[in-house]
């Protein structure tokens, strides 16, 4: 839904998917858009992590997927984004990630849209990957820095879905989304303000501590941080 999401998951998949190519792409990369989009056409496979700056106007051949991470504010853009696939005579499959209080946007999308679904049972042995993306949160401040950013930034979004009969702010469980972002602390936003999450352990490390990989962001930081001083 967000540029920031892209860049957390993008980032993150790069790490835990190995031996498939994984681009990403969003509206703020401007110059850098159409050589990636080029760049991913002329693969013979791959992942690319990206926002609804891809939902329409663009063919990419042979998508066999795609996976709709967040549903969009939009109801016209579910179809779109389903259109990246199938194309041209060909096969493919979409799908959505639904939590269970916002199944009436099946209902929704089947009169709005004319676009019935089926329901797919959930994967059985399914890795947990959310404490090895903690651990890079740990290690690379920049990582820990793109999730928080991405929590705040799915919030906001959330808050401002076009079904907000559907997708209510104050129905969403805050503590296992940010589980579910690996979070290793709960972000400050007017959002959470005056709220408890007694579900939500956060990390006992300092994040202060937590540095740069690059080392040229972690000495400018570490000027930051004396000029605070």
């Amino acid at each position: 839904s967000t540029c920031a999401c892209v860049e957390y998951y993008g980032k993150a998949l790069e790490s835990l998917i190995k031996q498939v190519k994984i681009m990403s792409i969003h509206g703020k990369m401007k110059h850098k858009r159409n050589k990636i989009f080029t760049e991913f056409r002329k693969l013979p496979g791959g992942i690319l992590v990206c926002t609804d700056v891809m939902a329409r106007g663009i063919d990419i051949p042979e998508v066999h997927w795609v996976l709709q991470y967040d549903p969009p504010s939009s109801a016209s853009a579910f179809v779109h984004r389903c259109g990246r696939t199938a194309r041209i005579g060909h096969v493919g499959s979409a799908l959505v990630f639904l939590l269970p209080m916002e199944e009436s946007y099946i209902n929704f999308l089947s009169i709005n849209q004319k676009c019935p679904m089926q329901e797919m049972k959930p994967q059985t042995n399914v890795l947990d990957l959310l404490p090895k993306l903690q651990s890079m949160a740990l290690a690379d401040r920049a990582v820990f820095e793109k999730g928080m950013k991405a929590f705040v930034s799915y919030v906001q979004a959330y808050a401002k879905h076009e079904c907000n009969l559907i997708f209510r702010i104050k129905d969403l469980d805050f503590a296992s989304l940010a589980k579910g972002f690996a979070l290793l602390k709960m972000p400050k936003m007017p959002e959470l303000r005056g709220k408890c999450f007694p579900d939500f352990t956060p990390v006992t490390v300092n994040t202060d501590s937590i540095s740069f990989k690059d080392k040229n962001r972690e000495k400018q930081r570490q000027k930051q941080l004396e000029q605070q001083r």
